[in-house]
């Protein structure tokens, strides 16, 4: 049973780990953001800036832009990210404490739903407008001649063009990437813990070991989901209207 403090604090904890870690972690999700919209076909067509590579983003974001040109698209993350953490570690917890069983255990299977319900709630609420506005806001920021001014302007304008569905492009492939995101991050996080406490036979782990779980369980996710991120970036950009892939047209909830 989960507890309204236990609650609160996955809350409070989570809403703070996950603005500091976006804060932080910022200009790299930039910089993969970019990289990722330079594949498409209406990119190019519409003179969008392209790197050869990660290092050469970064450097000419930089030269030509300065530190903010880094953080472009920073806000609109930055709430998302805080308020996708509270939510993701509030329905982890909740989810978790109602799948034990009676000695209080979990198997994987277990573990791998709560963090797949985790992520879908989070992906629906919060991810799905946030991402957009942030991927619109990098995207423009590659542009000839950029239209937004900011995180309000391109909410505003994106209403007016498309309505409320204009700041949900994506919810679908966002909700199956963050699914599959808390899915394999959880489990492997909390699989590589039980074992680092079954060699050390300590439950109360030095920081050092933890960041070194996290960081391991971070980059089996990221190989795991990336392919749905390239997808979602590509589905969220300015231009995933004019986009065609195969018969389907890049629009709408389902783009």
């Amino acid at each position: 049973m989960v507890t309204k403090d236990s609650a609160a604090h996955s809350l409070i904890a989570g809403t703070i780990a996950g603005a500091v870690e976006g804060a932080i972690t910022y200009p790299t999700e930039l910089v993969k953001t970019k990289i990722q919209l330079q594949g498409s076909q209406q990119y190019l067509a519409q003179g969008g800036h392209t790197y050869h590579g990660p290092i050469d983003c970064a450097t000419s974001t930089f030269r030509t832009q300065g530190i903010t040109g880094l953080y472009r698209g920073l806000t609109p993350m930055l709430l998302g990210n805080a308020a996708k953490a509270g939510v993701r570690f509030l329905t982890y917890d909740t989810v978790k404490a109602q799948l034990r069983d009676e000695n209080g255990k979990l198997t994987m299977a277990r573990m791998m739903l709560a963090g797949l319900c985790a992520g879908v709630i989070e992906g629906g609420t919060v991810v799905a407008p946030s991402e957009t506005i942030k991927t619109r806001l990098i995207h423009d920021q590659c542009m000839p001649k950029p239209q937004y001014h900011g995180m309000v302007d391109c909410v505003q304008k994106a209403i007016q063009k498309d309505g409320i569905r204009g700041i949900y492009r994506g919810v679908v492939p966002v909700m199956a990437r963050q699914g599959a995101n808390s899915c394999v991050r959880f489990a492997s996080y909390d699989t590589l813990k039980q074992l680092v406490i079954g060699y050390t036979g300590t439950e109360t782990l030095p920081f050092a070991y933890s960041f070194g779980l996290g960081m391991a369980a971070g980059t089996i996710t990221v190989y795991a989901t990336m392919p749905f991120d390239v997808v979602k970036t590509r589905m969220q950009s300015l231009s995933a209207s004019l986009e065609r892939y195969g018969r389907v047209r890049l629009h709408g909830y389902l783009a």
